[in-house]
């Protein structure tokens, strides 16, 4: 008699993380959990708690990997500006290549959580921080390589990138001309606060 297939936890909420990513967390029933992951009910309370506790690893997921592919960006360029780029071209032409959602997850869960769920509402938005976080740390390194310019903190920098982020990839949501997309994103980097110094 075979064995039954060893529960892999990692590879269970990456399928519940693009499933969340597509519908949301409201539209998203055990059901549909259940036929994704391929877990009855039981074993889903068992591993993760309940549906909420299983959205909250999913959220953690998303935003380790979206840390995962900016470092992957880093050890593939020459520059922190280069590898800043290079994440934001992948996270908005994303949409294009099997991802769930061109939205955001986290921006997603935001806009669509209440009080109601309070903590997973706080998972999302400290996602966030953390994605911006490391936007800090690599436009810290572009200022002290003297390739930025060092008039305003990285943290403020950090924020104004990740608002241009979830703005394109709203636009990206809504509308397919890529030209007009990639001029977003060469708008970025070519212009103040984050224009490369000469």
């Amino acid at each position: 008699m075979s064995k039954p297939a060893k529960f892999n936890r990692e590879e269970t909420i990456k399928k519940a993380a693009d499933l969340y990513w597509e519908k949301g967390f409201h539209a998203t029933s055990m059901r549909n959990l259940q036929e994704v992951i391929d877990m009855r009910p039981g074993s889903i309370y068992a591993s993760f708690g309940s549906k909420e506790g299983l959205f909250k690893e999913a959220l953690q997921h998303y935003a380790q990997s979206g840390v995962a592919q900016l470092e992957s960006c880093v050890a593939n360029s020459g520059s922190p500006l280069t590898a800043l780029k290079m994440f934001v071209e992948g996270a908005v032409s994303a949409r294009e290549h099997n991802a769930p959602s061109g939205m955001c997850m986290l921006v997603k869960t935001v806009a669509e959580l209440t009080e109601e769920h309070a903590e997973l509402l706080a998972e999302a938005k400290q996602s966030l921080i953390m994605v911006e976080t490391a936007f800090a740390k690599l436009l810290a390194q572009a200022q002290d390589n003297g390739e930025l310019d060092s008039s305003q903190t990285p943290q403020a920098l950090a924020r104004f990138l990740q608002v241009q982020i979830i703005g394109i990839r709203t636009y990206a949501h809504a509308n397919s001309d890529d030209n007009t997309i990639q001029d977003f994103i060469e708008a970025i980097f070519s212009n103040p606060p984050l224009a490369r110094r000469a």
